[in-house]
């Protein structure tokens, strides 16, 4: 798959050897709904991807033809893509009464590569950012600045928003209008 010899080839993801999911993780199974490009329920749990962020869907980008594409369709196809293609498997790493965060690990050849990572090296979603602007995990923020440099996936549309900053910008305009 070009897509995932480009990361490894990038030098961005740190591989180990291939093995049977460890105990805690869980595969993702043919049943699952995605929701967006980082996020998926299982009957009536929802997961989220720790770390990253991906388009809001309802954006768009100005594609090379010129055309107005969603954004979070395209994070969304991608994420459908890798788990086809890499059948990964997750563990949970936090729990709120909504949601349970996971990282997940895709297999790829003999390597076990992270999955928010692929997805971030090759520029379909972003390193999520905290309340103060700083990433949740800087791992993927460095992921992010060599994707952007390279022009990857979404980066190589000059209108693609960082959905965490426009996140941001969003919360602080409504805090704004409800303290009037």
């Amino acid at each position: 798959m070009k897509l995932v010899t480009t990361a490894l080839l990038a030098g961005s993801i740190a591989t180990q050897a291939a093995h049977a999911a460890p105990p805690g993780y869980f595969d993702l199974a043919p049943s699952i709904t995605l929701e967006t490009g980082d996020t998926w329920t299982d009957g009536a749990k929802r997961y989220r991807i720790y770390g990253i962020q991906s388009c809001i869907r309802g954006t768009s980008y100005t594609d090379n033809g010129g055309q107005k594409q969603d954004c979070g369709d395209a994070s969304l196809a991608v994420l459908a893509a890798f788990i086809k293609d890499t059948k990964p498997v997750c563990a949970p790493t936090a729990e709120t009464p909504n949601l349970t965060y996971v990282v997940c690990y895709a297999t790829v050849g003999n390597q076990r590569l992270d999955l928010a990572t692929i997805i971030v090296s090759q520029g379909f979603a972003f390193a999520s950012l905290d309340q103060n602007g700083m990433p949740v995990f800087p791992a993927y923020a460095v992921a992010e600045q060599e994707a952007r440099s390279r022009k990857a996936g979404l980066w190589q549309f000059s209108d693609v928003q960082h959905p965490s900053i426009l996140l941001s910008s969003r919360a602080k305009a409504q805090s704004k209008d409800a303290s009037k």
